[in-house]
Parts: structure tokens; sequence; C-alpha cells
């Protein structure tokens, strides 16, 4: 891994810790404005709590304040809407792109077992080749079907191959057994927070997750659509990065 990916991949990843905090606010590229992002101002609180925000181009471009020391991991795929068949995203951004808005790393989605596998696949393996060429770590986000199991066994492969492909981090969700997904994955795998759940569940679900290998988190709507979304990403910090409880994690979200 040349200094480029290991320099970009250290703005993601707490050098301190090695892992990290992203806070996932891309979910427009196809829900359009969903419940918590239907302003875009409700999220300018919350980044200087993230160690690095998944977004996409146009709302970093619109909505983030350039100042800002929070890194960015730009969301490259897209396409279908909720309306359509979401396994049939592309690449829809340029690596130039990307690098002239300073983005750290780059994100996309493969859709193992599901129509489309193979193309989203194969897409994640030219999104490697050529950010490779600029030095840009790429994320591949394992998504899943709503008739796939999110259990080890299939999480377990899905990373895998994001990794076989040339991935330098994998997104999936959390399960049971999740050590062995981990364990099975050769670059570090960060979760992702889902659909909305109560707060006690999120912090439980990110000890958890920590405990078992995770290296972070990439959380939107268990941030952003909590009724304390400051509150919340400060707790999720305090477990990712100081080893803090989900008990000890819920009275930091309590407090305003």
């Amino acid at each position: 891994m040349d200094f480029g990916i290991k320099n970009r991949l250290s703005r993601i990843f707490n050098p301190k810790t090695g892992k990290t905090v992203m806070l996932a606010v891309d979910h427009g590229y196809f829900q359009g404005p969903t419940t918590g992002l239907r302003d875009m101002k409700n999220v300018i609180p919350l980044v200087p709590y993230a160690d690095s925000l998944f977004v996409t181009r146009g709302v970093l471009r619109n909505c983030i304040d350039p100042k800002t020391d929070t890194s960015i991991c730009l969301r490259v795929s897209g396409g279908p809407s909720i309306l359509g068949e979401l396994t049939n995203e592309d690449i829809t951004t340029s690596m130039e792109e990307a690098i002239r808005l300073n983005a750290s790393g780059v994100g996309m989605s493969i859709f193992v077992g599901a129509p489309n596998e193979d193309r989203t696949i194969a897409n994640l393996g030219r999104l490697v080749n050529e950010a490779e060429r600029y030095g840009m770590p790429v994320l591949a986000i394992t998504a899943v079907g709503k008739d796939m199991a999110r259990d080890a066994r299939y999480l377990g492969l899905a990373c895998r191959i994001a990794a076989e492909i040339g991935a330098h981090f994998v997104k999936t969700y959390y399960c049971d057994d999740f050590h062995k997904v981990v364990e099975g994955c050769p670059v570090p795998v960060v979760i992702a927070g889902g659909k909305k759940i109560p707060e006690t569940d999120a912090l439980q679900m990110t000890e958890d997750a920590i405990k078992a290998g995770a290296s972070g988190v990439d959380m939107g709507r268990n941030i952003f659509q909590s009724d304390n979304p400051v509150g919340m990403i400060k707790a999720v910090r305090a477990i990712v990065h100081k080893g803090a409880s989900a008990k000890e994690a819920l009275e930091i979200y309590k407090k305003r």
C-alpha cells in the first residue's frame, strides 16, 4: 500500500485508536429528502464530531463548509432510486472529481447474491484500478437486498469478495458471530447503522461490534434521526475511541 493511500486512510481512521466514526449522510442519492436530511443544515452541528463524512458530491459542494477539518469519503455509485431496482447501480462520479473535492476516500455499493451482482463487483474492480493510480482508498459497501439474510455466512462472503477485489476497507451490517466476518476479511471492517432503532440498541450494537473486532462505524440514521443527534454521535465516539460501554455512552447521549 503506497504512501498516498496510507496518508488518506489516516484521515479516515484515527491514528491514535486505529478506528473511525464515519457519519453517513448519503441517503438522499436514492431516497431523496429523507427524515433528518430534509434540511441539510441539521447535519452541520454533527460534522465536527465525525472522523469522516460519507457524502455525495452534490451535498458536499452545496451544504458542507469547505473549511471543515473532517475528512471526506465520497459516495461515487448510484443510478436507481427507491422506485427502481436498487442493485442496478453504476459508478457516477469520476476520480478526478473526487480529487478536486479533496476526498480522503471513495465508496460504492456491491450487491452480492442479488441481481446485477456481477456488474457491481466488476465496477468495484474498475474503481480500485483507477483509484490506486491516484493513491485513493476505496470503501466497498456490502448492500443487502430484502431477501438476503444478514448472517455471518452471507456477510462474511460479501466482505471477503470486496477485499479480494481490492477494497481497502469494507462497510457491512452487524450480525450474530460478527467476529467471524472480521476474521475472514483481511481489510478493516466498519459497521453500518442501518434503519433507526432505539438509542440503547444502537449503542449496544456499537459496543458489541467493536468488541468483535470492527474498526468503527459508518452510521447515519441512528445519529441524525435521533432526538439528540449531537449527544448520540458523542456517545458513539466514546464507545469507538475510548472503549466506553453502551451503558456509559447512554449517559453521554442523554446530556443536552
